[in-house]
């Protein structure tokens, strides 16, 4: 393998301290142009640290680096975002996304998706699938998210979101729901939820 990954259980504290201590950021895969965005991701099927640059507010091209669970490699994706739709009303904002990657292993190992989500700055909604796609194994990936806002903040001010998740995969061929926290602040977002089934399911963003 030309690309190793450090342990990601310890990879997991350091990027937890790193955004806890870093501190307007929203949960979204484009930045503004010339932005870049570093992302930590953790569930049932796999660890990932991604980092992107914003070409346009539209476009977003990184790398990230993969821990996967299911075949125990570690290898990297070459990724493209690509923000298909936007509406913004005046008290709410929609959004359409098209993620793809191709893997070092070689281009029978890929992914391709489509992520959206509506909210007012009291509800948010969210959706999303995955293909993923590799010489061992395809998993599809679908997850539907939904909560509120127990308070409104102003600007600069610690936002929290609680919310439900419903998520499902071919590979476990189960499907779970289960309680999400989210919570953002200046640049950094972090998300936490939990399931017996799913296990953790980490999100953690900043924006530089």
């Amino acid at each position: 393998m030309l690309y190793t990954i450090p342990p990601m259980g310890i990879l997991k504290y350091v990027l937890f301290l790193f955004v806890f201590l870093s501190a307007d950021c929203f949960a979204r895969p484009v930045s503004y142009p010339g932005g870049y965005t570093f992302m930590f991701k953790s569930n049932s099927l796999r660890d990932t640290a991604y980092l992107h640059y914003s070409s346009t507010s539209r476009n977003a091209v990184g790398v990230e680096a993969v821990s996967d669970k299911v075949s125990n490699d570690d290898y990297v994706y070459l990724r493209y975002t690509r923000l298909l739709f936007r509406k913004n009303h005046q008290k709410s904002q929609g959004n359409l996304y098209l993620n793809t990657g191709i893997s070092n292993d070689g281009f029978d190992n890929y992914f391709y998706g489509i992520e959206g989500d509506w909210e007012t700055r009291r509800i948010f909604t969210g959706f999303g699938y995955k293909r993923t796609e590799t010489d061992r194994i395809d998993i599809d990936e679908k997850y539907f998210l939904a909560g509120v806002a127990p308070y409104i903040g102003d600007y600069g001010d610690l936002h929290t979101w609680l919310m439900v998740k419903f998520k499902e995969n071919s590979y476990a061929k189960t499907s779970s729901l289960y309680p999400v926290v989210k919570l953002f602040k200046g640049n950094t977002l972090m998300e936490f939820g939990y399931s017996d089934s799913s296990n953790w399911d980490i999100h953690l963003m900043y924006r530089f």
